[in-house]
């Protein structure tokens, strides 16, 4: 009979690192050049950017509702069956987005198969894997590190994607992108632990019921989700929208490439700086810089007069401010709740996230397509970043207290 009190075998620190972080690079990589996919496929079709827009938003609450069943399938299971399916589904999404005639289609491949395979494939399975093999003292280091590679893999892939469409013609390009989704199966095996060895979970002391009543009752746990609403909205929407934006106002496409490369560059800095600096000092302090920066970087870009130059200096900025949010939220959950179901509480937040993905990639088409700008959308992200800054001020970060049936915390 197992031992609860034994201690548990560990992947070592480099192995999950680095593993980790090439899973995340490869996947948030693809996937954060779909921006320049709206006008090649929605011309090609004669569709709307409506359309498209709507394919990216059932993308994203796909990805959040997968999300949440895929981190208990994690944490029961282990990481390793869960990146292996999200690897298969990633090539598959892509191929049938190549090829989708139709609007059903496109929303099928690129929305539903897509958001499920990017929720297989990223954060909350990858910081499931980082919570349970990283000690508590090095965690928010860590989880920096991995989200540092979900940039990276921004200023690497976007380039690349853009070259493919240029080389190859917009089909063929994701089609070679579905070709290299399938390195993350290998990958998968580094960050397969024993503990899961023969599809056992290491013993825990609550069960998923009594998490999720613990966790939806405490008031931080749902300011953290507020707040990640608006980190959806505002990435989302500047990510896919501002290739076309830049182009409305007469700008190269090559200016949006290299805008959407800066953001994943200067966030390798920023969401490493984010998740040292959560060793040291609160982290909803930190959450809280992020959304009220955002905020005034998002309303000088739309106030001085566009040129490349502004162009990139707005994507270097907001680029620091980009993903980190997300080592500082999951670091919080961790600490606040434990590592026990880490996957799955990260994936409810996450949820949160990806509604406000959603409504941010939806509404920028939806009004685009009515005012003939994206000005409405604009002002929305700046007014949604001062309320995130806000909400994330009250936030209790100590571990929660709970009552001998685990029933009631406080």
């Amino acid at each position: 009979m197992q031992n609860p009190h034994a201690p548990q075998p560990v992947l070592p620190l480099f192995q999950v690192l680095a593993c980790g972080a090439a899973i995340v690079t490869m996947s948030m990589g693809i996937r954060h050049g779909f921006g320049l996919w709206l006008q090649p496929i929605t011309q090609a079709h004669d569709w709307t950017r409506q359309i498209y827009g709507l394919a990216m938003a059932i993308q994203n609450i796909s990805w959040g509702l997968a999300g949440v069943f895929v981190g208990m399938v994690a944490d029961r299971f282990g990481a390793f069956r869960v990146l292996i399916a999200g690897g298969l589904l990633y090539a598959i999404g892509l191929i049938g987005m190549a090829y989708a005639d139709a609007p059903w289609q496109l929303m099928l491949t690129t929305g539903v198969t897509l958001g499920i395979a990017q929720a297989g494939t990223t954060y909350a399975v990858v910081y499931g894997v980082i919570g349970r093999n990283v000690p508590a003292e090095r965690r928010s280091w860590a989880m920096g590190v991995a989200a540092a590679a979900g940039s990276f893999g921004q200023f690497l892939m976007v380039p690349i994607e853009g070259g493919l469409i240029e080389s190859l013609g917009w089909q063929n390009a994701l089609v070679a992108l579905a070709a290299m989704a399938l390195v993350i199966l290998p990958l998968a095996r580094g960050l397969r632990e024993p503990v899961f060895g023969v599809g056992a979970a290491p013993p825990r002391e609550q069960s998923i019921v009594q998490a999720l009543m613990e966790a939806f009752r405490y008031p931080s746990f749902q300011l953290l989700m507020a707040g990640y609403f608006v980190c959806g909205f505002q990435v989302v929407f500047i990510g896919v929208h501002m290739p076309s934006y830049l182009k409305d106002q007469g700008l190269s496409p090559q200016v949006a490439s290299y805008a959407l490369a800066l953001v994943g560059l200067f966030n390798v800095f920023g969401t490493y700086i984010s998740g040292a600096l959560g060793q040291r000092m609160p982290k909803r302090l930190i959450l809280s810089f992020i959304y009220f920066a955002r905020a005034i970087v998002i309303a000088v870009f739309i106030s001085v007069p566009l040129s490349p130059t502004s162009v990139y200096i707005f994507s270097a900025v907001m680029g620091l401010l980009w993903l980190s949010t997300i080592p500082a939220t999951n670091a919080t959950i961790a600490q606040i709740f434990g590592v026990a179901h880490l996957s799955m509480l990260g994936g409810f937040v996450f949820l949160s996230h990806q509604i406000g993905s959603f409504l941010g990639v939806w509404l920028g088409g939806y009004l685009y397509d009515t005012t003939g700008s994206y000005d409405v959308a604009w002002y929305l992200a700046i007014a949604l970043g001062v309320f995130a800054g806000l909400v994330n001020l009250p936030i209790k970060e100590a571990a929660i207290t709970r009552s001998p049936d685990l029933s009631t915390a406080h």
